[in-house]
């Protein structure tokens, strides 16, 4: 719903704030599912570093090009979309129900990780002690990616104002 928000925006600006909003939203959600963490960083790097970025890249832009221009759909797209939907909701069929305790992911690795987390590690929640302590390489791994990704956009910001 967001993305075709996003889509039918008037002008690039408004299709901005409408990602921004929806992830800010995706944050709540993931607070109120209790993975604190996690909204925390949908928070700071989906609502607002990509927000930022989108809005200084615009900020370079005229007004000429913030503006969207509607061009005719190619007809591949017309029939392309909905046979990847048909698709996806035909292998959405197979997934089993959220939350089943007898589903392949619940039945082996995670009873492991939530009965025996908190206490192994010492932390507040089950979700800080799976990123923290269990996943920290690649957690790590993660953050330098982003802080590449941040240094490459600045680099990038800073050639254009040259």
């Amino acid at each position: 719903m967001t993305a075709a928000g996003a889509i039918l925006a008037k002008d690039l600006i408004s299709a901005v704030f409408i990602l921004g909003t929806y992830s800010f939203t995706l944050a709540l959600v993931w607070a109120l599912l209790g993975a604190v963490d996690v909204a925390f960083v949908e928070a700071v790097v989906g609502a607002g570093l990509a927000t930022v970025f989108f809005l200084l890249t615009l900020s370079t832009a005229s007004e000429k090009d913030t503006q969207i221009r509607r061009s005719a759909i190619p007809w591949t797209a017309l029939i392309g979309l909905p046979i990847v939907a048909i698709l996806l909701l035909y292998g959405a069929a197979d997934l089993p129900a959220f939350g089943d305790p007898g589903s392949p992911a619940s039945t082996h690795i995670s009873p492991i990780y939530l009965e025996g987390s908190v206490a192994q590690t010492k932390t507040p929640n089950v979700v800080t002690a799976i990123l923290m302590d269990y996943r920290s390489l690649d957690t790590l791994i993660e953050t330098v990616v982003i802080f590449t990704a941040g240094i490459a956009c600045a680099l990038i910001y800073g050639k254009g104002s040259a």
